[in-house]
């Protein structure tokens, strides 16, 4: 999203939050930014979000192959915990 777009001044979205987390990852920490594609994607549930990573809410930050840490939607939107999620090994 480029700044100055609507989508990102709106309320709910996480990008702002997430670029001031990035600030605090761990050394040798890997981000990837993956969007989840269309509505109709998203609303299968067998697709391979839902099925192999069990993300239920968009936008999510996990952290790949830990069972039980991760943010979903407005979690993504508070600082301390992005900023937790991320400094954390």
């Amino acid at each position: 999203s480029a700044s100055g777009s609507e989508e990102f001044n709106r309320p709910w979205n996480t990008e702002p939050v997430v670029r001031e987390g990035l600030k605090h990852v761990s050394e040798g920490c890997v981000f990837i930014y993956c969007q989840v594609t269309d509505k109709p994607y998203w609303k299968d549930p067998n697709n391979d979000f839902r099925k192999n990573l069990k993300v239920t809410a968009v936008p999510t930050l996990l952290k790949y192959g830990t069972v039980g840490i991760f943010l979903c939607w407005n979690e993504c939107l508070q600082a301390n915990l992005v900023e937790i999620l991320f400094s954390e090994d």
